[in-house]
């Protein structure tokens, strides 16, 4: 077994190589901050919907993932702040993903947010991911 260094970035590469293979559904190792990602990610509408299972250290979300016809609605997700190089952003600069069309997943003070959210609650943070 493997240390993963990024589980976020594990976490996301694991959607996208699902969504390429076109799997029904991907199991991630848990913790909250990704449960916290993946309910953003089911809110904004890019999965079908996500469940717990297992318990304690073989706990994991199930991921459902979500198709229209033969084509998955996450088109791409993109890692942006790395352990490595960590990237943050102040509210008035929150970046907007393809025009509005993606999402930026960022990290504040009131919890994980959306780039819209945080543009509402005018707060600023890490810039964890976008997806389109």
């Amino acid at each position: 077994m493997s240390i993963i260094t990024d589980p976020i970035a594990d976490m996301l590469t694991r959607i996208k190589n699902a969504t390429k293979r076109k799997h029904k559904s991907v199991n991630i190792p848990f913790s909250n901050k990704k449960l916290k990602i993946v309910e953003i990610i089911k809110k904004e509408g890019y999965i079908s919907g996500y469940e717990i299972v297992g318990q304690g250290i073989e706990k994991k979300i199930l991921i459902t993932l979500k198709y229209k016809g033969n084509t998955s609605a996450i088109f791409d997700l993109k890692r942006i702040s790395k352990p490595g190089l960590r990237v943050y952003t102040t509210a008035s600069n929150i970046p907007s993903v393809l025009s509005g069309y993606g999402i930026a997943i960022i990290s504040t003070s009131k919890g994980i947010l959306t780039d819209k959210e945080a543009r509402k609650e005018n707060v600023g943070g890490e810039v964890i991911a976008y997806i389109w």
